[in-house]
């Protein structure tokens, strides 16, 4: 399954503090569609399905459906706030290749 960084960490831990809302989890999936074949959804979540995987980092819950997490195996998450760019990046060496917004993957 995908694992967190540290700055990854941080920052989700940050927005779900935001939402002012218990149980909140950051759901990470793996959805067909987008420009190269497979698209990455990322949402908070409070719904645990059965066959779920969760993982914690520090407070941050981190859950991913079965099917997901195979195709996220040694994927990493990671924030960035530079002048150049800021939000999350998926680092994700199952890709064979990506597209140019680096959204979606094949």
């Amino acid at each position: 399954m995908i694992t967190l960084t540290e700055t990854a960490t941080t920052k989700v831990a940050e927005l779900i503090s935001a939402e002012d809302e218990e149980g909140l989890a950051l759901r990470v999936a793996v959805r067909p569609g987008g420009c190269s074949g497979f698209s990455y959804e990322m949402y908070f979540d409070s719904e645990v399905a059965s066959d779920d995987l969760t993982e914690a980092y520090g407070d941050v819950k981190l859950i991913c459906d079965p099917s997901s997490a195979q195709m996220l195996v040694g994927a990493t998450l990671d924030y960035t706030d530079t002048i150049q760019e800021t939000g999350f990046k998926i680092n994700n060496p199952n890709a064979q290749r990506t597209c140019g917004c680096g959204s979606s993957f094949s």
